[in-house]
């Protein structure tokens, strides 16, 4: 299952690995379609592919962790 998530992290995490911690944890694999980093703020839309169950752990795991994720739409690459 493929699911695309708009991700906004905060200062104090746009230097962590966290897609890649969530993603060896849940096993699921991130597709980095757009991103802009700043010194304040990083914003990503990626597409997360995994069971639907990891998917669910995954995304929640990035919420307690301070990242906000919304549903992607709009402009992204094909």
């Amino acid at each position: 299952m493929k699911r695309r998530v708009k991700l906004t992290f905060p200062q104090n995490l746009i230097k962590e690995p966290v897609i890649f911690t969530m993603a060896k944890k849940f096993d699921i694999m991130p597709n980095i379609r757009r991103a802009r980093v700043t010194e304040t703020v990083g914003e990503m839309v990626v597409e997360l592919e995994g069971s639907e169950e990891n998917l669910e752990k995954g995304i929640e795991s990035l919420r307690q962790n301070g990242v906000e994720v919304d549903a992607a739409e709009g402009d992204i690459v094909e």
